[in-house]
């Protein structure tokens, strides 16, 4: 994915600034059993970190932390379920569960943060699947 996300932060309307942040959460990680700073498995800046004008890190751990706890994508949390939301959560959207897998991104406008963290988690549950059959084969 990093090469179209990129390409895609090259466009003002997609991130003024083109930067983005990544974060992955481990897809066995379950709130009560690790805390969501264990649960982390990867965070990744792609651009420039310099350029950055708020702590897009700390945005992107924040709904990451919201769709991992909620197993849910931040919008639709947010648009369709906000009474489950407690005060100190974020409002900001661009985290994703897609199939237990949580990906959060930051730094571009919220309907790309979204789509990036979908290409990640969709890329990321494609390895696991090829590592499942390739397994299955093996027997």
């Amino acid at each position: 994915m990093l090469p179209s996300i990129e390409a895609a932060l090259a466009d003002q309307a997609t991130s003024g600034l083109g930067v983005l942040h990544l974060v992955l959460v481990d897809p066995a990680a379950r709130p009560g059993g690790v805390s969501f700073e264990q649960a982390i498995v990867h965070e990744q800046t792609v651009g420039n970190r310099d350029r950055w004008d708020v702590d897009y890190a700390a945005y992107a751990r924040a709904k990451a932390r919201l769709s991992w706890r909620h197993g849910m994508d931040s919008r639709r949390l947010q648009w369709l379920e906000p009474h489950r939301l407690e005060a100190d959560e974020s409002l900001l959207w661009g985290g994703v569960c897609l199939d237990g897998i949580v990906v959060a991104a930051s730094g571009a406008v919220p309907a790309w943060d979204e789509a990036f963290a979908f290409g990640v988690a969709a890329c990321w549950r494609a390895l696991a699947l090829q590592a499942a059959e390739a397994a299955r084969g093996s027997h």
